[in-house]
């Protein structure tokens, strides 16, 4: 069984600073996007091109690795990190691969200039700004369950480290 590293004041702040600016832009983009956002579909009524996703067509995804990032700082198992990392790439190349096919396929050249003017991964902020509508009652009641997991994963942490 691989264990866990100590639980220091240092993996503790970069965790949570990491798990932090995860979530925030998480809830950002759902925010923005709406809890369409997160299930699989085809019935995409428009495309989201404010708010998070002006400065990054996948604030989700992004979200999600600066979030799997903090758990590993804050575990302290840093070797992992570089597996995580390539694990992330594999799952979401597949991912994004296919919700980029169904956007161009239904939007056209729409999403086409969008997606010439907008990094994929690292954000960039927009030339034009970024504004538009956020739900963000609906954003907060979507992530429920992550932040429910979160406090499952630092609970399990500090408990293991406490075991010794």
């Amino acid at each position: 069984m691989v264990s866990s590293g100590p639980l220091t004041r240092e993996n503790i702040l970069a965790g949570a600073v990491l798990m932090s600016l995860g979530e925030a832009w998480r809830l950002w983009g759902v925010a923005t996007a709406g809890t369409v956002t997160r299930r699989r579909s085809r019935n995409v009524q428009s495309l989201v091109a404010h708010g998070p996703f002006a400065w990054s067509r996948n604030p989700l995804y992004v979200g999600n690795f600066l979030i799997w990032m903090g758990v590993i700082a804050l575990s302290g198992v840093l070797w992992f990190l570089p597996i995580a990392v390539a694990l992330f790439a594999l799952e979401y190349f597949y991912i994004v691969r296919y919700e980029e096919g169904v956007l161009e396929s239904i939007f056209g050249q729409t999403y086409l200039d969008y997606k010439a003017r907008t990094p994929r991964w690292i954000p960039r902020p927009p030339a034009g700004g970024s504004a538009g509508e956020f739900r963000w009652a609906e954003a907060w009641k979507s992530e429920i369950s992550t932040f429910l997991q979160y406090i499952a994963i630092i609970s399990l942490l500090i408990w293991k480290s406490r075991l010794g």
